[in-house]
């Protein structure tokens, strides 16, 4: 895997060829999209070109003290080559992130599995470990959808990560996440064990090859408990969505039409239907990534100690980080770095 300038040079001219059509805004989505794929390219390129500028002043500079015995840049060009290669190795990471949907926004839910209230704020607690996370990329987030638990936490939480290449990193923490702590529900101090599964799909705008036919869904529509004022508390606006062919049940509350939640959680469905069809192409190559088990021991993708020690585990790398508080605050590029490199 490299990072082909030329190759890229060459597809961005095809999608700035492409924009100068006069017909280019007759189809909006698709112009959209264009749009999108061509942004992302000219932000891999410009990155690499300053990337390269800076290599280059810095290698003038090592001559330039190697001329004339002068030591004082000495420190800045050691800082400087420490963030370079700090950039290249962002740059190959991104190489990896080669699946067709890998640029696109996500979609992200949380559910609650085995372990009741403890599980339940173990849903809230990823939530937040979550956010922190998207907040570190500099990405954006909206809230879709949640269900409280009966005394603390969260039931389920529907959130999404708005950004180039979200769906690509995030994709990697789809599975289940164990909790090993002392309950602070338990009067009896107890040690206690719980899961939560993460479920991520792409967010699709524009995707002709997965058809939704109207007939195949069943639309309810309830009204909204969630964020959004006295509004969505006196109007049916939520919606939920299921896909009869497969099952499949997406639910949006949090914006404030119901045409908005209708379209959002379309949009979700779609996403979730293309995950689907992703990981079936996938089994049937014997590469199964992010694979969804059931939500008990055993099938963990990512243990969370808290006592009698300190860690965070991923059981499909051997990636550890015992400084579980930075972890829980959104430290975890490291575990989705490993997994992309191993996958």
């Amino acid at each position: 895997m490299h990072f082909d300038v030329a190759e890229l040079e060459k597809k961005l001219k095809e999608l700035q060829d492409e924009r100068e059509r006069g017909d280019f805004w007759v189809d909006l989505a698709k112009a959209q999209t264009v749009g999108k794929r061509a942004r992302v390219i000219e932000n891999k390129l410009n990155g690499f070109k300053k990337l390269k500028s800076r290599f280059d002043d810095a290698a003038l500079l090592v001559e330039m003290s190697d001329e004339t015995g002068d030591a004082s840049e000495l420190e800045f060009i050691k800082s400087e080559m420490s963030d370079i290669k700090s950039g290249l190795e962002k740059i190959r990471l991104e190489t990896l992130l080669r699946g067709k949907y890998d640029s696109a926004n996500a979609v992200l839910t949380l559910h609650a599995g085995a372990g009741g209230t403890e599980a339940q704020d173990w849903v809230s607690m990823l939530f937040r470990m979550y956010s922190r996370y998207i907040e570190r990329k500099g990405y954006s987030t909206k809230l879709l959808d949640s269900l409280d638990g009966e005394e603390a936490g969260l039931k389920s939480v529907t959130f999404t990560a708005d950004g180039e290449n979200a769906y690509g990193y995030l994709k990697a923490e789809m599975g289940v996440h164990r909790l090993v702590r002392i309950s602070p529900f338990d009067s009896n101090k107890r040690r206690h064990t719980s899961f939560a599964s993460l479920e991520v799909m792409p967010e699709i705008e524009n995707d002709d090859e997965i058809v939704i036919d109207s007939e195949d869904l069943k639309v309810d529509t309830f009204r909204s408990g969630g964020a959004g004022g006295q509004h969505v508390n006196k109007t049916d606006s939520a919606v939920r969505i299921t896909h009869l062919p497969t099952g499949i049940i997406v639910a949006c509350q949090n914006e404030r039409s119901q045409i908005q939640n209708r379209e959002q959680a379309l949009k979700m469905l779609k996403g979730r239907l293309i995950e689907r069809r992703e990981r079936e192409r996938l089994e049937k190559e014997q590469s199964l990534k992010g694979d969804l088990k059931k939500i008990e021991w055993g099938s963990q993708i990512r243990s969370y100690v808290f006592c009698p020690y300190t860690l965070a585990k991923d059981h499909r790398t051997g990636f550890e980080n015992s400084n579980i508080t930075a972890v829980m605050d959104g430290d975890i590029d490291d575990f989705i770095t490993e997994y992309l490199k191993k996958s």
